[in-house]
């Protein structure tokens, strides 16, 4: 069975990624308000994981980054597998943690950033050895050492 929503939150991906992130923002937003503050949770962890990442400045990141934890947080395993029998919630939360962490850091919070780097590395057992994964575990060491610079710019890599 084919999730309309989810084809309609990749769409908006990649018109991001093909360098319209004002059109992808536009577009991830509208499926938000679609689906709602109480609607189904991967649609809302999935949304707001990517729509984070279309921003500039970290505030507004942030927002769609607590967002994206708030969801995960009422998503089940068995909902996650009905998209992709590999998805595993535990996993959502190393990346979303280092997302926290790295917005917290361009704020100057440092103290809070290492609390959710710390957060993130609790839960990296529930990573595999894929891209993806190797991708998660060199951004908390980039957070990491921006952080132990007192570096508050936003870093190539994450």
């Amino acid at each position: 069975m084919t999730d309309a929503t989810m084809t309609a939150i990749t769409a908006a991906v990649t018109v991001g990624r093909q360098g319209n992130p004002g059109q992808a923002r536009a577009d991830l937003a509208t499926l938000w308000n679609s689906v709602g503050v109480d609607g189904d949770p991967l649609h809302r962890v999935t949304i707001a994981h990517y729509i984070a990442d279309l921003y500039d400045h970290a505030a507004d990141a942030l927002i769609w980054d607590v967002r994206a934890l708030d969801a995960a947080q009422a998503l089940t395993d068995e909902r996650a597998k009905q998209e992709h029998e590999s998805l595993d919630v535990r996993g959502f939360y190393p990346s979303l943690h280092l997302n926290l962490a790295d917005n917290l850091r361009r704020l100057g919070a440092f103290d809070s950033a290492h609390q959710q780097l710390d957060a993130a590395r609790e839960r990296l057992a529930a990573l595999g050895e894929g891209a993806f994964d190797g991708g998660v575990r060199a951004g908390i060491t980039h957070v990491e050492t921006a952080l132990a610079e007192g570096n508050t710019d936003r870093l190539p890599t994450h």
